[in-house]
Parts: C-alpha cells; sequence; structure tokens
C-alpha cells in the first residue's frame, strides 16, 4: 500500500501541471476570441452574397436546393442569375447507374425560372434510353435560352444512339434556332444528321468556334463540309476518320477560313474487315499546313493491326498520336519515318518484339517530341536509354511501365533509374504496376 501511495503522489505533480495548462490554454482561448466572434463564425447567413454564391457554384443541384432553405439570404442566392449560367444536369436510372440523377421536380423550377439564364449547358446520361429520352424533353423546352456551349455526354454506350432519330434531331433543332450565339458544340455519339447541322449554320455561323461530334453515322462529308464553308471562325474540329476527305482538308484550307488550332480525328474499328479505311492524299494534309501553321492534329486509332495498311505509308503532319489496341512493330517504323511534326506518342500495346530501332528512328526523325507513352511493349533498357539520351531534357512527360523495360547486358532495372534521370535533367523513374 506504501508503495502505491507513494506511486500516486509522485504522478500528482504531473497531473497538476497537465490541468493547469488546460486551464490556461481555455482561458487564452475565450479572452483572445471571446464570444461574439464565436457566434459570428456559425452565423452562416451574414456570409456575403459573392461568397455563397461561389460556394453553391461547387454543389450538386439538390444540394443546392436544400442549402437554398437555410436562411433568406441563401434562397437570395439560389435565384441570382450567374449561378444559373453553368449548369449540368444529371440523368440516369437507377437499374443503370449507381449515380444520383437530377430530380424532375428540380428540372422543371429551373426551366420555369432560370432557363434564360442558361449559357454553359451540358447533359450527362447513363447508357439507358429512357435518360437520353429524358435529355431530348428538356432541350426541346429550352426555347428561351441563349445558349453558348453545349454538351451532350454519354457515361456508357448507347444511350443517345437507342433515341429515335427524329426524336433527337427535333429537341437538338430548338436549341439551334432559339440560342443564335452558341460557340462550342460536343455532341459525339448521337443521330444528328446534315439538316441539323444546316440548321445549326444558319442560326450561328458567326459565334461557332468548336465541334466534336465523333462517331455520328448519320453525319456525311457533305454535312461537315458545310460547317466548314460558313463557319469561318471554326478553330476546333473533331470527327471521325470515315467522313474526313481530301475535300474537307482543302476547305479548310482556303483563304476565307481563320486558322484551325486543333483538328481531332478519331479512327476507330469495332469489328475487323468491315471498314475499308481510305488514304488522305499529302498535298491536302499539307495545303491545311500551309494555311494553318501552328494546327494540332490529333488521331485517337482504336483499331486492329490488320487494318492499319492505309496509314502512314506517305509523310502526314500530325503532332499527338494515340494507340488504343495493338499497334505493330511495322507501323510504329513507318511513324518513326513519316510523322516530322509528332510532339506526342501513346502505345498502349504492342507485341513481344523489342522497339529499340523504332523508338531510335522517331527520336531522330521527330525532333519535336515532348511526349512519350508505352504500355503492354518490350524495349530494351539500353535501346531505352539511347531512345532518351538522343531526346534529351525535351521530354517533358515520359510514362513508362517497369514492365516494359528489359534488362541486358549493358543495364538492369536498377541502374535504368539514374541513366535516365541524368539525360532528363531532373528525376525520373518508371511506373510501377499496382499491386492491388
Amino acid at each position: 500500500m506504501k508503495r502505491v501511495s507513494q506511486a500516486v503522489e509522485v504522478e500528482s505533480p504531473v497531473l497538476q501541471t497537465l490541468q493547469r495548462t488546460k486551464k490556461q490554454k481555455t482561458s487564452f482561448y475565450n479572452s483572445t476570441f471571446g464570444k461574439s466572434l464565436l457566434h459570428s463564425l456559425v452565423d452562416w447567413g451574414s456570409l456575403p452574397h459573392h461568397v455563397v454564391l461561389h460556394v453553391f457554384q461547387f454543389l450538386p443541384l439538390v444540394d443546392r436546393a436544400r442549402a437554398s432553405s437555410v436562411c433568406r439570404r441563401w434562397n437570395e442566392v439560389f435565384h441570382i442569375p450567374d449561378l444559373w449560367r453553368k449548369f449540368e444536369f444529371e440523368l440516369n436510372q437507377p437499374s443503370t447507374s449507381y449515380l444520383k440523377s437530377t430530380h424532375p421536380d428540380l428540372i422543371q423550377q429551373i426551366i420555369k425560372r432560370h432557363a434564360d439564364h442558361l449559357q454553359y449547358v451540358s447533359f450527362k446520361v447513363d447508357s439507358s434510353t429512357e435518360s437520353a429520352e429524358a435529355a431530348c424533353d428538356i432541350l426541346s423546352q429550352l426555347v428561351n435560352c441563349s445558349i453558348k456551349t453545349l454538351g451532350l455526354i454519354s457515361t456508357a454506350k448507347p444511350s443517345f444512339m437507342n433515341v429515335s432519330k427524329a426524336h433527337f434531331v427535333s429537341a437538338l433543332t430548338v436549341v439551334f434556332v432559339n440560342s443564335k450565339s452558341l460557340s462550342s458544340i460536343k455532341i459525339d455519339d448521337t443521330p444528328v444528321d446534315d439538316p441539323s447541322l444546316k440548321v445549326l449554320v444558319a442560326n450561328n455561323s458567326d459565334t461557332l468556334k468548336l465541334l466534336k461530334m465523333s462517331s455520328c453515322p448519320h453525319v456525311s462529308p457533305a454535312g461537315i463540309l458545310c460547317v466548314a464553308d460558313q463557319c469561318h471562325g471554326l478553330k476546333e474540329l473533331a470527327l471521325n476518320y470515315f467522313i474526313l476527305s481530301d475535300e474537307l482538308l482543302l476547305a479548310l484550307s482556303s483563304e476565307k477560313h481563320v486558322n484551325l488550332e486543333h483538328l481531332r480525328i478519331d479512327v476507330v474499328s469495332e469489328n475487323p474487315g468491315q471498314i475499308e479505311f481510305h488514304t488522305i492524299k499529302k498535298q491536302s494534309w499539307y495545303a491545311l499546313i500551309k494555311h494553318s501553321p501552328k494546327v494540332n492534329i490529333v488521331m485517337y486509332f482504336f483499331l486492329y493491326e490488320e487494318e492499319f495498311d492505309a496509314f502512314f505509308r506517305e509523310e502526314i503532319p500530325v503532332t499527338h498520336l494515340y494507340f488504343g489496341r495493338a499497334v505493330s512493330k511495322a507501323m510504329l517504323g513507318r511513324i518513326g519515318m513519316n510523322c516530322p511534326r509528332l510532339i506526342e506518342l501513346v502505345v498502349c500495346a504492342n507485341g513481344l518484339q523489342p522497339l529499340d530501332e523504332e523508338l531510335i528512328r522517331i527520336a531522330e526523325r521527330c525532333k519535336n517530341l515532348t511526349a512519350m507513352g508505352l504500355g503492354e511493349c518490350e524495349v530494351t533498357c539500353k535501346g531505352f536509354i539511347e531512345f532518351v539520351k538522343m531526346c534529351g531534357g525535351r521530354l517533358t512527360q515520359l510514362s513508362i511501365m517497369e514492365e516494359v523495360l528489359i534488362p541486358d547486358n549493358d543495364y538492369n532495372l536498377d541502374q535504368i533509374h539514374s541513366e535516365v534521370s541524368k539525360h532528363l535533367g531532373r528525376m525520373w523513374f518508371p511506373d510501377m504496376m499496382p499491386t492491388w
């Protein structure tokens, strides 16, 4: 008992010191901040309008509506026109998506009270036809809007492609006719057609700067030519390769057009052998470059190896290349020979043959290359270091999976980090495959 008592007596001064310190901190806090400041910290209703407005802009519609019922001041902010200039409608079915959908009652309130304020509008829908049809129904009601940007985003196919063409085109025409100031349109994977593009041009030719409509099977080269001929301010264009033609490139190169800044081309094949890809003449490509010297030509390839035959047989002024499926060693060799303007190259997969020679040729010929990404490929450590040495510090982005690199007699995986870092002039490590 004596020992226990002594222990308590030894510890008690420490406990007393801790208690005194706690009291001092509490006293200091109360004297420094006071009750009035503590009250103001939770008095959210006194926040300035512009602060609440900034916060509201980050909230989903449902949370925004709930927040508007906190106090009269927040409700006033909820109806400020600036809050409704940019809005994204989310339309999902519980059976096909885990994402929350914008409540129909709130949508009707927006259309009734804020439709004339909407300027930057997007629709995000899941794969269901019901969600896409609901988006079309909303579009049909936007008769008092002056929309500047419109985006139709499908989180999964088929979505808009399952909507009847007549329903979709009718809804889109409402926006095209009433907006008069559209500058950006992103309508990939939709049943838009040539007549609706003519309506777009008739009402928005002076303002349209960006048109993105890849995978739109009802659009023909004639429809794109109509846009190119009339929309002289067009800066960015994205389309499928199957509607790209020599005539279209020459039309974009005519004197009446401003300089195109960005041309994206999707080269896609779902079933091998069903599409025969045509070849664009070198003269047509370079007519565009002569007219728009700084244009970025971006090509996304989703082809099977046997479908590449029509591409890169002669020089092409592409700047960014992305291969989403396997691409052959021979095709990469062609790229090294015929893509002198290449800035970025991403290869998701190749095969089991080392790409040393192909990478070195690319480094030699593609003097503007600044970004490289390799996925399921093989390169010897020596060949990779030689490639990096030739490119030097201009390689601002270098993403290589560690599994790509094959140790050889000159270098192993432990040495490659320091060697590559030395030639790049910065610290570099290969990417690691997640282990989960």
